[in-house]
């Protein structure tokens, strides 16, 4: 009877009324009519519902870990949780992606985005673009790009962001390519920018880029007003941008307290009250004295200006691996250094360990709000949407 007076309304005050429901249930209202499904799918009535009013309450979480097998190999497993009364709570069961992506590795296959509802999994050959909402993924091409024999390319950073200009998604790669000298180090070393572009899986080169090296840590390529940032060293330590529509990069001044190069102290990204935002805490192997072992957050009230950091919070010693996302505002996910997912609350500083873990350094977390958006068909030959 409901969805007999639903259809005599006007369409105009149909779409008003369908943009307040979650897309589990508008996944569904797509089979009542035909007229329901051309709406829902429309490319206006999916920005438009990516665009309503949202709330913490409607924030999800996306938690990857890498358990070992028997052949001690990585398990990679995929996780899903609503978070009502800050209380995770499964979605739906875990996924097992490890046939998509290294065994070998547990460390770099990050999560990335999440942009327009949509994730990227990462390691250094596979990139899979999912939506958790609607339950969809499609693994992307790898990179063509090699180097010449005798030389090593090794990925540093991925991204994963939106082109507003040309209204594609892109994912990009940067590798630094070397040769292997003869006492065994590294010798001098060139920086490759691989970008593809979803809409047809193609991969290319930028031309002539050289960058500063990139510091690799857990909680980086974070996306943020269409950048994609990670940490590099010059003279000091910067944030390295990455522009996905002009595909321009240029570097951030960190706060000066954070900018000296040392073995110590490691960073990390995240967005707080969608304040850019940087997170100092010490490096897990360092034998730093315990008395001064703080974590302290950084936001930047105005982004860009590098003169606009302000220390917001110094936090007790956690003995973390890393930091890993911010849920709820005023929440921190954090991993532990034997691999456990613990939760901080900046309010009250209450820390907790929860029921969740993973082999050490392998966890990754992405608080992602529903969206509707359709991962990329890509080119004739791509490989296709699935369902998982």
């Amino acid at each position: 009877m409901a969805n007999g007076i639903l259809k005599k309304l006007p369409e105009d005050l149909l779409f008003l009324i369908l943009l307040t429901f979650p897309v589990k249930s508008l996944m569904r209202f797509k089979c009542i009519s035909k007229a329901w499904s051309i709406l829902i799918q429309s490319t206006t009535f999916i920005n438009c519902h990516a665009n309503r009013k949202t709330n913490t309450k409607d924030e999800f979480i996306l938690f990857k870990r890498a358990i070992k097998d028997e052949e001690e190999e990585f398990i990679n497993i995929l996780s899903f949780f609503s978070g009502h009364n800050d209380v995770l709570n499964p979605l739906f069961p875990d996924i097992d992606v490890s046939y998509m992506t290294s065994k070998c590795d547990c460390a770099f296959n990050p999560l990335i985005g999440p942009c327009d509802g949509l994730i990227a999994l990462t390691d250094s050959i596979i990139t899979i673009i999912l939506n958790p909402a609607t339950r969809n993924f499609r693994v992307l091409p790898p990179s063509p790009f090699g180097c010449p024999k005798g030389y090593h390319r090794s990925v540093e950073g991925v991204g994963f962001g939106l082109d507003t200009i040309s209204n594609y998604y892109k994912v990009v790669r940067i590798s630094e390519v070397y040769c292997e000298e003869a006492d065994g180090y590294p010798g001098p070393k060139d920086s490759k920018i691989d970008v593809c572009d979803l809409s047809t899986d193609s991969w290319r080169e930028l031309d002539h880029v050289q960058l500063p090296s990139i510091y690799w840590v857990p909680c980086s390529g974070m996306l943020y007003k269409e950048m994609v940032h990670w940490f590099a060293t010059t003279d000091i330590m910067v944030i390295l941008c990455f522009d996905m529509s002009t595909e321009m990069f240029h570097t951030m001044k960190m706060p000066d307290t954070c900018s000296r190069i040392t073995h110590e102290l490691y960073y990390g990204l995240v967005i707080l009250c969608e304040s850019f935002t940087l997170i100092g805490y010490s490096n897990p192997i360092s034998s730093i004295d315990p008395v001064k072992d703080k974590m302290h957050i950084w936001v930047m009230i105005e982004y860009g200006v590098s003169e606009s950091w302000i220390m917001r919070y110094t936090i007790k010693p956690l003995s973390i691996e890393s930091p890993l996302a911010v849920w709820k505002n005023h929440i921190l996910l954090l991993q532990s250094r034997s691999g456990l997912l613990i939760s901080y609350d900046l309010h009250s500083g209450d820390a907790k360990e929860l029921s969740l873990h993973g082999f050490p350094d392998s966890l990754s977390v992405k608080v992602y709000k529903e969206c509707l958006t359709s991962i990329p068909e890509g080119g004739e030959y791509s490989t296709k949407v699935q369902k998982f």
